[in-house]
């Protein structure tokens, strides 16, 4: 075909189709791309692209943008990083993107969907041009340049709006002591803040654009402005406290190094990264830095413990320096460890509040949002660090994460993959058929719970989890319940512990120590070990029940594999023919989004009793 619009035929050769690609420079194009460089009708450009779908050629409708095509053998048509960019959808699409762009990326823009090693997809919310770790909106705007090699109109000019919105509103300490929100102008003073906020947040106007703000409303006016699409700065001078002299005995890592620095030239943010990622180590650097006392607030007991025994093993600190606080021991002392549950409660919450604190580190951050646990967002300090591997809800109250806390700090997931520091697992849904007809017919009958139940306790499930375990007889393993029974015949027909939220706490403490001392290679767990217990060296995760659970649980369970040596293996168990088939992609997908091979396979059981019927 050539470029004269008279000489154009009915169809496009692949070659030329190719040939489109090298002219724009793109991985993939629109119908419209076709069109202006062989000079012809979109129309007659769509007709030719219809005639070469399925010829080595892929149609695929993004969004509300117009359908676009590309080469089915994609890695074939460049060697190099290509990025195109659907500039009304905010999205930008990256083909075999370097590691270095999808840290830029990483830092205004958030990862909705991968193809693995292939094609990247990104979109710019509001949230991340609020968060962007730019001091500049020229800085920020360079940086979308340097990744789109081009001036993106529509996302310029969203950028440019919400980081005008993100600075907005500022809290700051008055020099008579109380706290003022200082606004950029009179206009969004009255019209924003004075309009969403009452009597109970805003004590009285100072200025036209100063407010004196209710000190034990602080937390609830950063959250109501936020929502109303008005992030809040806050730049109070709190009191740090006593100095504390901590000292860390393990070198950061190189990324781990950025996320500290980050952190305290901001003093606040959300630190994200994949579990075996070292935020635990990143956290203790932090706390060497600010050097003030320090409360780790964590959802259980037993993380409360493990807490304990790694800031011993690792820091400078004396066991008279570290208290725990929770239902089963309570010291106060300069770095302490409580459970949200109860310093969230009135009559211990005064304990905290009367303590100035240096640093507030919020582990398994998720857990804040929920109402008893947001208490402890008001807890005042100077430095405030969340971690979290996966700060998701299914509430969608993620959000309230980076409004009580602050902007997210970390690296993609695939980015921490690619630099070998973390594992990349691999993860494989198993549908498994039914025992037989009776349990089938069960199923069917039933509805509600009953019918989830039903599906997750398969017992089928038994002899492929049996078949697993053989297949890797030398791999440290989990095997997730969420089902006691489930759990109790599961250690019963394979003589393994089950370790419940039922299990006694010296037990439970006991099969935990010897899974790390590697004196058990297999213990099956419920959710109890989704999050935060540190159960090192897993090679190999069962989740035999459970996939009704959030996209959290998912990302935790595969997390319990991620660790910087060795391969890492997750099974995901799914009853052939039921919801849970849909639970299982659905949830999945989350981590595929991150970088995580996700792949169907067959059902190991299936096959051994298809053999031995033979």
């Amino acid at each position: 075909m050539t470029e004269d619009a008279d000489a154009v035929p009915d169809g496009i050769e692949i070659g030329e189709f190719y040939d489109v690609l090298d002219r724009v420079e793109r991985p993939v194009v629109t119908a419209s791309h076709v069109a202006r460089v062989l000079d012809c009708t979109q129309a007659e450009a769509e007709d030719a692209l219809d005639a070469l779908a399925g010829e080595g050629v892929e149609r695929l409708d993004v969004s509300n943008d117009p359908v676009v095509w590309y080469p089915t053998d994609w890695s074939d048509t460049q060697e190099r990083e290509r990025v195109v960019v659907f500039d009304e959808n905010r999205e930008i699409v990256v083909d075999k993107p370097t590691q270095y762009t999808r840290a830029r990326l990483s830092q205004f823009a958030h990862l909705t969907d991968t193809t693995g090693d292939e094609a990247y997809r990104y979109r710019i919310r509001k949230e991340d041009v609020w968060n962007a770790p730019y001091d500049h909106l020229d800085d920020l705007l360079t940086a979308l340049r340097e990744v789109t090699n081009e001036r993106a109109a529509t996302i310029e000019e969203f950028v440019e709006s919400q980081w005008q919105r993100a600075h907005q509103f500022t809290l700051r300490t008055h020099e008579d002591g109380y706290t003022v929100l200082e606004a950029a102008s009179d206009d969004v003073m009255g019209n924003v803040a004075r309009q969403k906020l009452d009597d109970t947040h805003l004590r009285a106007p100072i200025e036209d654009d100063v407010s004196w703000v209710n000190e034990e409303k602080v937390a609830e006016v950063k959250r109501i402005l936020y929502e109303a699409g008005y992030p809040v700065s806050d730049e109070r001078s709190l009191d740090t406290g006593d100095p504390l002299d901590v000292e860390l005995d393990l070198d950061l890592r190189p990324y781990q190094q950025e996320w500290v620095d980050w952190f305290v030239e901001r003093e606040a943010g959300v630190l994200v990264g994949p579990p075996g990622s070292g935020k635990t180590v990143a956290a203790m650097g932090a706390m060497e830095r600010v050097g003030g006392e320090t409360l780790i607030l964590v959802p259980s007991r037993d993380l409360a413990a493990q807490w304990r025994d790694e800031l011993l093993a690792h820091t400078n600190l004396d066991p008279e320096h570290v208290g725990e606080y929770h239902g089963g021991e309570k010291r106060i002392r300069p770095v302490t460890i409580a459970t949200y549950r109860t310093a969230g409660m009135d009559r211990h919450r005064h304990l905290f509040d009367d303590r100035k604190w240096g640093l507030v580190v919020y582990d398994e951050v998720h857990h804040l949002p929920a109402d008893i646990s947001r208490r402890t967002a008001d807890l005042q300090a100077v430095h405030r660090l969340a971690l979290s591997a996966t700060p998701v809800r299914e509430d969608d109250r993620e959000e309230d994460i980076y409004t009580l806390i602050g902007p997210p700090i970390g690296t993609d997931w695939d980015a921490l993959f690619d630099a070998g520091y973390v594992q990349e697992p691999e993860v494989e849904i198993r549908y498994v058929p039914w025992q037989d007809d009776d349990h089938r017919y069960e199923w069917a009958s039933a509805d509600g719970h009953e019918r989830r139940q039903l599906a997750a306790t398969n017992p089928a499930k038994v002899e492929e989890v049996r078949q697993l375990l053989r297949a890797h007889s030398r791999a440290k393993t989990l095997v997730f319940v969420d089902y006691l029974d489930q759990g109790e015949r599961l250690a019963d027909e394979l003589n393994v512990p089950f370790v419940s939220g039922q299990t006694p706490h010296p037990r439970r403490e006991r099969l935990f120590a010897q899974f790390r001392a590697d004196e058990r290679d297999t213990l099956i767990v419920s959710r109890i070990a989704d999050e935060g217990i540190d159960l090192p060296d897993t090679e190999l995760a069962v989740v035999a029940s459970g996939l009704g659970g959030s996209r959290r649980q998912g990302a935790q369970r595969a997390g319990r594999t991620m660790r910087p040596e060795g391969r890492a293996l997750m099974y995901v168990l799914a009853t052939q023919g039921t919801e849970e088939e849909d639970h299982a992609q659905r949830r999945l997908r989350h981590l595929a989004g991150k970088g995580v091979r996700v792949r169907d396979g067959p059902a190991q059981a299936a096959a051994f009793r298809a053999d031995s019927d033979d």
